[in-house]
Order: C-alpha cells, then sequence, then structure tokens
C-alpha cells in the first residue's frame, strides 16, 4: 500500500489575512474579521485532496511579522498570544520582526523579509525532500519565482500548489509563467466560516 502524500502548508499570515478582509469583509468591519485558525485551514485543505490523491498534513508554518516589545508593547503581547494559540495547535511559527521607519508612528511598521523567508524554506524542504507537496498559502506575486523553480526542477515530486480565498470582490491566486498550471485550493465564504477565529487577542 502506498503512503499518503506528506502535505506542508507555507502561511503567509499577514496576506491571508488582508486577503480575507478584502474578500469577505468591509473596512470597518471589526479587525478581528480575516483572522483564521491556521491548523484548521490546513486540515480543511488536506480533506479536499484532488481526485486520485491520498493525502495526509505533514506540516503547517506560519510566516508573520512581529512588533518590537519596546515601540509597541500591546501590540506585541496581543502577537505572542496568537503565536502560543497557533504553536500549541501545532504550527510552526516563523516570525521576523517588523521594521520602523525614522517617522513612525507617523509612517507604519512594515514587514520585511517574510516572503524572502517562506520562500528560501519551500525551496530547501522541496530539495531535501521536507514534504511531497508544498501548499503556498498567499497571493504574493513575490513568491512566484520560488513556485516556478518548483514546479520546473522536480516533474512529479514534490509538487507545489497555492491556496487563495475566493468571493465576487477577490478571484486571485499566484500563477507561473509556461505551460504547467499550479493546482489552486480556492477557499470561499463558506470555507471561512468554518476556519474563521474571532478572537481578540488584545483582550485576552
Amino acid at each position: 500500500m502506498s503512503m499518503p502524500d506528506r502535505i506542508s502548508l507555507f502561511i503567509d499570515a499577514q496576506n491571508m489575512y488582508h486577503c480575507a478582509r478584502s474578500a469577505f469583509f468591509a473596512d470597518n468591519d471589526h479587525f478581528c474579521c480575516g483572522q483564521f485558525d491556521p491548523m484548521a485551514l490546513a486540515n480543511l485543505i488536506v480533506a479536499r485532496a484532488p481526485a486520485g490523491f491520498e493525502r495526509a498534513l505533514h506540516e503547517v508554518r506560519i510566516y508573520t511579522g512581529r512588533p518590537d516589545s519596546s515601540k509597541q508593547p500591546r501590540a506585541y503581547a496581543a502577537h505572542m498570544r496568537q503565536c502560543a494559540v497557533w504553536e500549541k495547535a501545532g504550527a510552526f511559527v516563523v516570525p521576523r520582526t517588523l521594521r520602523y521607519p525614522p517617522n513612525w508612528p507617523e509612517s507604519r511598521a512594515e514587514e520585511k523579509g517574510i516572503d524572502v523567508a517562506l520562500a528560501v524554506d519551500f525551496v530547501s524542504g522541496a530539495i531535501d525532500g521536507a514534504f511531497d507537496v508544498g501548499i503556498i498559502c498567499s497571493t504574493d506575486t513575490d513568491l512566484r519565482p520560488a513556485l516556478e523553480y518548483v514546479s520546473q526542477k522536480f516533474a512529479t515530486y514534490p509538487r507545489a500548489e497555492v491556496a487563495a480565498w475566493k468571493s465576487p470582490q477577490a478571484n486571485r491566486a499566484i500563477s507561473i509563467r509556461g505551460t504547467r498550471r499550479l493546482w489552486c485550493h480556492y477557499l470561499d465564504l463558506g470555507d471561512y466560516q468554518l476556519i474563521e477565529d474571532s478572537t481578540d487577542y488584545t483582550r485576552t
């Protein structure tokens, strides 16, 4: 009997959060709207394997910007509580400290290096045989080269796939150049409602 494919998810946390808000919510909705449970997301995707494929969840990696504790102590505390929940559920969190411009807080802090860290782990994991199917959960086109490399380097396994939210306001996923198409796991409002996380981590 053949073993099921090992599935690893690579989640760009802020991209997926903001894309969920754009897809399903209004700008003035509560900031918790758009949050999701990464492990529930992974299990939902694995349960909907393409026809003819048997799959098992292997790893969930979450890439996220981390506020500076000295500059944003409240945001840092909320972020750490959220990460603790993710890790307790079995996810692996890969944080990078936010970059603060000289005129902060007039200008917002920004995530830097998240896409690079995710891309490097995705490519190195494919080369090392760390997964059979790697699914990038993001619409950031800066990740396209990593997807192209894995798709073109390996004829069968490991496979590269993507996931994205889908609604009348959002119907976009990362695509790659060439004749080979990426399988996309589109997730609609009903899917989001199954995995949403309404916790206000600033209050817990």
